[in-house]
């Protein structure tokens, strides 16, 4: 029996993290919802793996695997607090600490639509993609496989509802095989049945390809409103999802070719996904809309007091005398967009309709324009908005996808001033000298790569 029933709501976790309440619980313990004492009193989740086995081996498995999770930086992934150790009722444990992201698992989501009798829209699943391919591009590009993706290891934001990738299957994987060499049986894999493919269940290989296949899974199950035991026909050992769900012949290709049986066979990364879904109806589309807007994603976003906007990206404000120089500034919410995920940024952007004689196109799936939408307030000085500018310019000349731009810009800030980890950069004044420090990080990037560096 696992000691963790010690842990009850009020009980104190090493004089640090006071319990809330339990989250659940599965084959290696329970996860817990605490309060980090030191740090105004922060929600975080206790991710309990129990037995553990006191082995060499096993703690420096974990050591470096839990290494690995500290560094990773990207705004969907819960940041990793720390790997403790602590003595519970006489036996030792291990706890997993990261921050608690609040919103509802797809799953949640998924069961709360079909009592109304719905489903996800294929619109919405392919924003789903294009919202997490580039979780999975960031985290693969660390030689790290989540092992585990599935609706209930992806949360939706309430603040923001960007999916958030959550559960890692590595530091399972670990737990599982020092357990079960400590009892003299051979290693086991780690993976949710139905969603992890073949090579992973029963022979425990893992790559980007596994991962990729899971999401492909994950999808059909949110398209269906089907387990994948349903979708999958055993006798012929093929995907029958065709004949449940219906979708357009592009996504269709692409959610085959992910599921394909043999990893060789299936995209070998996130990003040839990404290039895949950009079906050519969308992109004309597309070049449509380019030729009525001007895009003004610029520099580095910061959190904006007035507007809800994603996860550490925030709408961009403007130029007022570009404001000034067209016929009104408009502002469309990413959820409005449907499929057009595949050309526009996530979050909130900010346009400017320019003053022409050009009309909009009979297009069902097209953004509509509100002449009452007014511009946002801001408190960024002139100077520091043509910074930004300045900044997104030279990216845009370098032709770098702006989220790769971004992260690394982050990875670089938060490695030269790991003090401010954690730390929201908003638009107030006071926040200024945190702003001019992010932007020398970015400028000093882009120094290098016009003169040849690598990204």
């Amino acid at each position: 029996m696992s000691n963790s029933s010690l842990l009850t709501p009020g009980s104190t976790l090493e004089k640090r993290y006071r319990i809330l309440r339990e989250l659940g619980r599965g084959g290696f313990g329970r996860t817990y919802l605490a309060e980090d004492i030191n740090r105004y009193n922060e929600n975080c989740v206790l991710k309990e793996f129990s037995p553990v086995v006191h082995s060499p081996k096993a703690a420096e498995l974990f050591d470096r695997e839990a290494s690995m999770l500290y560094h990773l930086q990207h705004p969907q992934i819960p940041r990793f607090r720390e790997l403790l150790r602590t003595d519970l009722g006489g036996n030792q444990s291990l706890f997993l600490v990261q921050d608690y992201i609040n919103g509802q698992t797809y799953e949640e989501i998924l069961i709360s639509r079909q009592q109304q009798g719905e489903n996800f829209t294929e619109a919405e699943v392919t924003q789903l993609l294009f919202q997490l391919l580039p979780v999975l591009e960031y985290i693969h590009s660390k030689n790290l496989i989540h092992r585990d993706i599935s609706p209930d290891n992806i949360i939706q934001h309430d603040a923001d509802k960007l999916p958030f990738l959550i559960d890692f299957g590595s530091v399972k994987q670990i737990a599982a095989n020092a357990v079960l060499q400590f009892n003299g049986q051979s290693d086991t894999a780690i993976g949710k049945q139905g969603y992890s493919p073949t090579e992973q269940m029963r022979l425990g290989k893992v790559s980007a390809a596994s991962d990729l296949y899971a999401l492909a899974v994950t999808a059909l199950v949110l398209l269906s409103g089907k387990k994948p035991q349903k979708l999958y026909d055993i006798n012929n050992k093929n995907w029958d999802w065709r004949s449940h769900v219906t979708v357009s012949q592009n996504l269709g290709t692409v959610l085959d070719r992910m599921l394909s049986e043999q990893p060789g066979d299936r995209y070998q990364s996130a990003k040839a996904v990404r290039e895949a879904l950009k079906d050519p109806k969308l992109s004309q589309i597309g070049s449509i809309i380019s030729q009525m807007v001007t895009m003004n994603f610029v520099g580095r976003p910061f959190k904006n007091t007035t507007q809800t906007a994603t996860r550490n990206h925030t709408p961009v404000h403007q130029n007022p005398q570009l404001v000034n120089n067209h016929s009104t500034f408009k502002l469309i919410p990413w959820k409005t967009l449907g499929s057009l995920s595949v050309i526009l940024v996530p979050g909130i952007l900010a346009f400017s309709v320019v003053k022409s004689g050009f009309t909009l196109p009979n297009l069902p799936d097209l953004p509509k324009f509100s002449s009452r939408q007014q511009p946002p307030d801001t408190s960024l000085e002139e100077a520091e908005i043509i910074r930004q500018e300045k900044i997104g310019k030279r990216r845009k000349n370098l032709n770098i996808n702006q989220d790769i731009f971004y992260q690394k810009v982050d990875e670089l800030y938060y490695n030269k001033y790991p003090e401010l980890q954690g730390r929201s950069l908003t638009e107030k004044p006071e926040d200024a000298a945190i702003r001019r420090k992010w932007y020398e990080v970015a400028e000093d990037l882009l120094d290098k790569l016009e003169k040849g560096g690598e990204l």
